[in-house]
């Protein structure tokens, strides 16, 4: 384990380069820090909706009959613990959803394959149950690969995507170096991913506070932890990175993944792209890619930063989605 941990860290370490660049077409924008408290509460009404015979736990902030609804998608091990410093930003402007995927978080877990295609199912069902249009997105990691393919799908009823470290195409194995070809290839592995995620609950106990460029409060801890402190609720954490499509494998994820890869560069959807150097999924030569190619884009340069930006520039990825959205549609 300690191996795995080293070089997951070395491997952040040698991804720490490239340059981001920018466009005639697109903006890219500065935030600086501020010393704004991040704050560990989490004072928000927990509802609950049931849907395919699960409850999802999901907050319902803000002005429920505002014209746009901002709707943030976590990734894994997390929940919607990891939005807590970013949605007073938005409530002035919507209505404010953040669920707990399904087996995640406060959601309940019930006796399924958790695989890409089941968190789609059970969030499509979510969305259609609260009759959610005017759709902004504000997702990452496997919740940008939720909402991504969702906007692809059904144009119609969102109207922005906001994403950060976010999966934004497939890739091969020739896309990794030789310690992160190492590092998922275990994490793929029948018997060592499952020990490793299963048995020693690593991506909640190492993963996340290794990619998070702030220590963490035990508090913090605790209530990331809360979900999985039984080896039998870990399931949806240990599958979901052998759903990430690599070379192809497997063939439902590359599949969806291709398909929203061609739509987003060219599609009209305004978009707004926060990333930080090295990162991990969205690193300095992505962004610049994905800056010179993706129509009707912004971007916001966060500076420093690993995987989990929320609970490293929360305020400033706040105050970016306000400014954005008072930009591009309270014109």
């Amino acid at each position: 384990m300690k191996k795995v941990i080293f070089l997951f860290a070395l491997c952040l370490s040698l991804s720490a380069t490239g340059q981001t660049g920018t466009n005639a077409q697109n903006q890219t924008h500065m935030i600086s820090t501020n010393r704004t408290k991040i704050s560990a509460a989490f004072p928000y009404e927990s509802k609950y909706r049931t849907v395919k015979g699960s409850k999802m736990h999901y907050i319902d902030e803000g002005d429920a009959a505002a014209k746009h609804t901002f709707v943030l998608l976590h990734g894994n091990p997390t929940s919607n613990y990891i939005w807590r410093n970013v949605v007073p930003h938005l409530t002035p402007h919507g209505r404010v959803i953040a669920p707990d995927l399904i087996g995640m978080g406060k959601s309940d877990k019930p006796d399924i394959d958790y695989t890409y295609a089941d968190h789609i199912a059970y969030t499509d069902a979510l969305i259609a149950e609260l009759n959610l249009q005017n759709v902004i997105f504000v997702i990452q990691d496997w919740g940008s690969g939720i909402g991504f393919h969702y906007a692809h799908r059904f144009p119609e009823k969102v109207s922005g995507i906001v994403f950060l470290e976010a999966i934004v195409r497939t890739i091969d194995w020739s896309d990794a170096n030789l310690i992160e070809r190492f590092i998922f290839k275990r994490f793929r592995h029948p018997k060592k991913g499952y020990k490793m995620n299963m048995k020693n609950n690593f991506f909640v106990k190492r993963f996340l506070p290794m990619m998070t460029r702030r220590r963490l409060t035990k508090e913090e801890k605790a209530y990331y932890g809360a979900p999985y402190l039984r080896e039998e609720d870990r399931k949806a954490v240990w599958i979901w990175p052998t759903q990430i499509a690599i070379s192809g494998t497997p063939k439902a994820s590359h599949d969806i993944i291709k398909a929203y890869e061609k739509w987003l560069p060219q599609s009209k959807l305004p978009k707004l792209m926060f990333h930080a150097k090295p990162g991990m999924i969205i690193k300095p030569k992505e962004a610049k890619r994905i800056k010179e190619t993706w129509n009707n884009l912004e971007s916001i340069d966060l500076g420093k930063g690993k995987h989990y930006l929320q609970e490293t520039y929360p305020h400033q990825i706040g105050r970016g989605i306000s400014e954005w959205y008072l930009r591009t549609f309270a014109g």
